[in-house]
Parts: C-alpha cells; sequence; structure tokens
C-alpha cells in the first residue's frame, strides 16, 4: 500500500514541487506539475497491478493452488482475465491520490471532463501490466519473482519516461522509449491534459501489449498447470 498508494504522491512532490505552475516543459505543451502528475499516477498504478500481481501469484504457485485449479474447468483465458480484473480495482486509489496531490499543492486545475478521461484512461491501461504481472508470476519461482519483477518494474518506468521526461533523453534513446508500453500509457493522459484525444498510435501500440501479455500469461498458466 505504502510502494502503490503513498511512494507516488512523494515522489510527484519531491520532482514537481518546487516546479513552476506555468514554465512549460522543453518540447512539450506541458508544465512539470502537469506532465508528472499523469506519470506519477500511472506509475503508482503499475505498481499497484504490476508488483502485486507477480508476487501473489508466485506464492499462490508455491502453495499448491495450481493444483486445485487443476481439478477445475477453468481456462487459461478466464484466469488471466479474473486475475487482471482483481489487480485493476486496487490501482484505481493510487491514481486518485496522486490527483489530489496535484490539485491541493501545485493547484492543478482542469475541466470536469479530463478528470473524468484521465481517471478512465490510466485506470483502463493499468490492465495492460496486470497481465504482465500474471505472465511473470508464472514465468519465474517464488525466490526469484521479487528481483525479476523489479528490474522489469523500474526498467519500464525509467525508459518510459515515467520519472523524467523522456525529452531529457539523446535522441537515439527517445527513438526506443516511444515503443514502451509505459511511454504509450502515459501518453494517454498528457494527450488528454492538453484538451485532445490519446492518440491512435498510443492506443494500438497498448492493445497490442495487452495480447502478447494476456497471451503470454494464459499459456504459462496452461503450461504450469499441466506441470502440476
Amino acid at each position: 500500500m505504502f510502494f502503490s498508494i503513498l511512494y507516488p504522491a512523494m515522489l510527484f512532490l519531491l520532482i514537481a514541487g518546487g516546479a513552476s505552475e506555468k514554465e512549460l516543459v522543453e518540447g512539450t505543451s506541458l508544465t512539470l506539475p502537469l506532465l508528472m502528475m499523469v506519470s506519477m499516477a500511472s506509475f503508482g498504478a503499475i505498481t499497484a497491478v504490476l508488483v502485486g500481481n507477480s508476487e501473489r501469484i508466485a506464492k499462490e504457485r508455491e502453495k499448491g493452488w495450481v493444483r486445485q485449479l487443476r481439478l477445475t474447468a477453468l481456462p487459461g483465458r478466464g484466469y488471466v482475465a479474473a486475475k487482471v480484473a482483481s489487480a485493476a480495482v486496487v490501482s484505481l486509489p493510487s491514481i486518485l491520490v496522486v490527483f489530489a496531490v496535484a490539485v491541493a499543492v501545485k493547484n492543478v486545475r482542469l475541466d470536469a471532463w479530463q478528470w473524468g478521461a484521465l481517471t478512465g484512461s490510466i485506470w483502463a491501461g493499468s490492465i495492460v501490466f496486470a497481465a504482465l504481472g500474471v505472465a511473470l508470476g508464472y514465468l519465474v519461482s517464488g525466490d526469484a519473482v521479487r528481483p525479476v519483477t523489479m528490474i522489469v518494474y523500474f526498467a519500464l518506468s525509467m525508459l518510459g519516461g515515467l520519472w523524467m521526461p523522456t525529452t531529457t533523453f539523446p535522441d537515439w534513446l527517445q527513438s526506443v522509449a516511444k515503443w514502451t508500453p509505459t511511454y504509450a500509457y502515459a501518453a494517454l493522459g498528457h494527450a488528454i491534459e492538453g484538451g485532445d484525444a490519446p492518440h491512435l498510435k498510443d492506443v494500438g501500440l497498448l492493445l497490442a501489449y495487452l495480447v502478447v501479455f494476456a497471451g503470454c500469461a494464459a499459456w504459462l498458466y496452461r503450461k504450469d498447470t499441466r506441470k502440476a
């Protein structure tokens, strides 16, 4: 709860607390508080669904839960859908807390439709990383799941520009970052903050990652069940 709800809000204050509320970040049409509000809300949602899901599933495997599921008719896609849906529930508080801190401390103001669209897009987008969490939970053992998940988690967060604007990256790294799921995820909110609809490229990229992660998770679940 600390890392998924309080930590992102603390990082927002650390990064954007002393930033100007009017000066635009170079290469963007947003101020640093606006930019980091979406980035930290996305970061918190990823923490809740990715880290929590992978570790919870690894523990279930150790306790023999897979052997119990083997006796049921539950298909892989049903299992993945249930895990993704349950993980998405816990991501909402982390989003709302960051928004509340941004409004109270940095005087962030948006239209009502923007707040609704931001909350919906970040919440819905978190299912991509929930599916990745399921896949990681079945890919590695219980002892290895935490370090492996943390490596993936921090790498995606940094490369996707959640901790700092990608405009500060070298040109070649900016090109790479634009194809990461975290960059596309945050880009949904950044577009809404600018008064636009999310770009089709970012939506399409997230859907593609969702299909890949969910497909891998379902395959690994079935494979683990056959071994149980």
